[in-house]
């Protein structure tokens, strides 16, 4: 079946209700976590971040696809990451002149199935209210028995190890050879942004593969080791808790956002937890410990660092939190030059406030 504006397609969630609405992107039947973006701009970015991988993303702005895509510009990586995408009404055509093309046709040919003409409203409400859960998209599959079928089969995130998927499976480089500093990246699933920041500062990157060893990683002598953020459960992924035990033990600087701040937190041996919801969108307050100056922030996570443990601990301490929830924000290893954050401050798109946290893990290098 060829898509058109009017080919019907239905939403399953985990708990039996259903949605019906349009067809989007490819026909097919597709499923992942339904999980929430409170962003107003933006979408490529969202789709084609690694976090995502796995996970239906439902947008929470009313027109989706209105000002169509750019192949590189806007891209957090080489291809399109999310499971599936959700909307209230979305354009197939595009206004923006300097566009690349439609989102319709972007999607499509990523393979990605969506469904739009939802009640995103009455849909993000009812998620905050029973918390993220899987979800099933069909645009050919109208059977409830065949569809409740198909979404058994999808695995909960919740103990799911993704990063090694998704990360770069050959090491590259990034930014200048003669560059000042030397840092390395443990690519769990980064974003472009996050590593052009860090070159745009005076430092000559080389991304390496998640699974790759220390030894490997510090046979090329860096000035420090940045952890990305990536997608999955940071509580079942010891090849790089392992890892970064060794960079903090090198006593080198160390820096870490989202995924890998939960992985530093691990390190020093606080838990985390599936989060109700999470967090995902570019409007999160965050207030900095230290400063006492407050963040609007970009986020995108649906697992936590434990607060209690981390105010227990002896080996860490809290310096960011969020100010909607009360949960960790950010981290300073004690007696380390090492600290992580939740948030994105590469925060594209988005505001700037967080993006002295770079110049923080620059300073430590010098």
């Amino acid at each position: 079946m060829r898509f058109t504006e009017s080919t019907p397609a239905v939403l399953l969630l985990q708990d039996g209700t259903i949605f019906h609405g349009k067809a989007l992107g490819k026909i097919g039947t597709h499923g992942g976590e339904i999980c929430f973006n409170t962003g107003m701009t933006g979408y490529q970015e969202i789709y084609t971040d690694p976090s995502y991988a796995g996970q239906v993303i439902i947008n929470t702005t009313a027109h989706i696809g209105n000002y169509g895509v750019m192949q590189e510009k806007e891209a957090e990586s080489n291809k399109v990451q999310i499971a599936g995408m959700v909307c209230n009404e979305f354009a197939s055509v595009h206004s923006r002149e300097t566009a690349d093309g439609s989102l319709q046709d972007y999607l499509a040919n990523a393979g990605i199935v969506g469904i739009s003409g939802i009640d995103t409203r009455a849909l993000v409400r009812h998620i905050r209210t029973k918390g993220v859960m899987n979800c099933l998209i069909s645009s050919e599959i109208f059977d409830e028995a065949e569809l409740k079928a198909a979404l058994d089969k999808i695995p909960s995130m919740e103990g799911l190890e993704l990063s090694s998927q998704v990360c770069t499976q050959e090491a590259y480089f990034l930014g200048e050879e003669k560059a000042e500093r030397k840092v390395a990246v443990l690519d769990l699933g980064v974003k472009r942004s996050i590593l052009s920041n860090i070159a745009e500062r005076g430092c000559y990157l080389k991304v390496f593969p998640a699974k790759t060893s220390f030894a490997e990683i510090a046979a090329w002598n860096p000035d420090g080791y940045f952890v990305s953020n990536g997608p999955g459960d940071p509580a079942v992924m010891s090849y790089a808790i392992e890892t970064v035990t060794q960079f903090l033990n090198s006593d080198k600087p160390v820096f870490g956002i989202c995924l890998g701040h939960q992985i530093l937190a691990q390190v020093v041996g606080l838990s985390t937890y599936k989060m109700h919801n999470g967090h995902r969108g570019l409007n999160h307050p965050v207030k900095n410990l230290v400063t006492g100056l407050s963040e609007i922030t970009s986020q995108n996570h649906g697992f936590a660092v434990q607060l209690d443990e981390l105010k227990a601990s002896d080996k860490a301490e809290l310096t960011h939190i969020n100010l909607n929830d009360q949960t960790v924000e950010g981290l300073r290893v004690k007696g380390r030059k090492a600290f992580s954050v939740q948030h994105h401050p590469e925060a594209s798109p988005g505001p700037h406030d967080s993006r002295y946290l770079f110049d923080q893990f620059i300073d430590l290098m010098k």
